[in-house]
């Protein structure tokens, strides 16, 4: 892995402004909504024809839910939470997906009674809940995909089979209701191949629904799109011109609706978390790898450095002098709370006790991931900026 020095990025005034405060408790994550909408126009840029759904549960902060709906964004829900809070800046229940295939009955019937219509399924149980709580419901039905070349996959727990896809379309259909299909190539997914070989499955169930009286009314094509952190990645608009070319490949008449769902790519490189130094030790007295504990861990926000899946890039006060090996774990009383072990990071032999470490690129999936209270720690605060 590049040392330290190496894994600087710029940040936005508004963010280098907050972090220059001396008032504010760590750890913290500081968000700059006006990242997000940059980034949210540079992804419509690349992909004009879809309509953008904002995963929610990669960063639910109101100002920033404020921000996208101001510039038209609509939401990606899973669950009734996450309804209101998109409900509270005012979007409207037509712009709210609820996207999560495993709904209570209850919850279903809450969305409903907001107005939302449009559910994801990907079981004949959960169809069956839907079509007796929403007699109007439009069905997105989730293809499993295999999430290859993704750092964090999404193929375990979602998705059914593609002929059980074109099943439940024909199924919705028949109950009246209006079908889609949706899939997701995986988190932070650094192939560009895997939009154009899961469009080559979906044409087949499109093909096979369509036989059973199923038409295709929209197509999702989930997140996918990529972070900065360690690991390099193709720029969006290499992503874009895959993605266009895809679907131009497999779909060249269109589809009616397009829909994307980002989360990582609208948030993470829009946020910095701060965390301190609380302890910097050897196992050994010739142990050349240090154990640097900071007050920000797995159970604080951090669980996306489970298996080592997610490298963020990190920024310290000794960047550009001398460095070496260290493992990196979070402060609480659980052997578990190791960040990274495995992987080479390297930090400088000046890092100390009470020195910053920001962690670049944590707008997403952070705040969301943090516990209420594990040992005692209050869970991770939040702080959005902007230059307006």
């Amino acid at each position: 892995m590049p040392e330290a020095k190496n894994l600087v990025a710029p940040l936005s005034p508004a963010l280098e402004a907050f972090l220059a405060r001396t008032d504010v408790e760590t750890p913290y994550v500081v968000v700059d909504v006006d990242l997000v909408e940059q980034r949210y126009h540079q992804l419509v840029a690349e992909l004009p024809a879809a309509g953008v759904f904002y995963a929610v549960k990669a960063n639910p902060a109101l100002p920033l839910l404020q921000r996208l709906n101001d510039i038209g964004s609509s939401f990606d829900v899973a669950s009734p939470a996450e309804i209101d809070r998109c409900l509270e800046v005012g979007a409207a229940p037509s712009q709210i997906s609820y996207g999560n295939t495993i709904k209570k009955r209850r919850d279903i019937a809450y969305a409903a009674s907001c107005g939302v219509r449009r559910f994801t399924i990907d079981a004949v149980p959960e169809l069956e809940k839907v079509a007796d709580v929403v007699a109007d419901a439009e069905v997105c039905v989730r293809l499993r995909h295999d999430c290859g070349g993704a750092d964090w996959p999404l193929s375990r727990k979602f998705g059914c089979e593609a002929p059980e896809v074109a099943q439940l379309m024909v199924l919705a259909a028949q109950a009246g209701m209006r079908t889609g299909v949706s899939f997701h190539v995986g988190s932070q997914q650094r192939d560009l191949t895997a939009w154009d070989t899961t469009l080559e499955v979906v044409a087949g169930i499109v093909e096979r629904a369509h036989e059973g009286g199923a038409a295709l009314h929209f197509l999702n094509l989930g997140g996918g799109f990529p972070g900065a952190y360690v690991d390099a990645v193709p720029s969006i608009p290499t992503y874009g011109r895959a993605v266009r070319a895809a679907l131009q490949k497999w779909f060249p008449q269109g589809v009616q609706e397009l829909m994307i769902e980002p989360g990582r790519y609208l948030a993470a490189d829009a946020g910095v978390l701060r965390t301190e130094v609380v302890l910097v030790s050897r196992r050994s007295p010739d142990d050349l790898e240090r154990w640097v504990y900071l007050d920000c861990g797995r159970f604080h926000g951090l669980a996306e450095t489970m298996d080592e899946a997610i490298r963020y890039r990190l920024r310290t006060p000794h960047d550009g002098t001398a460095t070496g090996p260290v493992a990196l774990a979070g402060p609480t009383c659980d052997s578990a709370d190791v960040l990274y072990e495995k992987n080479a990071y390297h930090l400088p032999l000046a890092l100390a006790e009470g020195d910053h470490v920001d962690i670049l690129s944590a707008g997403a999936y952070t705040t969301t991931y943090s516990s209420v209270g594990f040992n005692g720690f209050a869970p991770l605060a939040e702080y959005c900026v902007s230059a307006r």
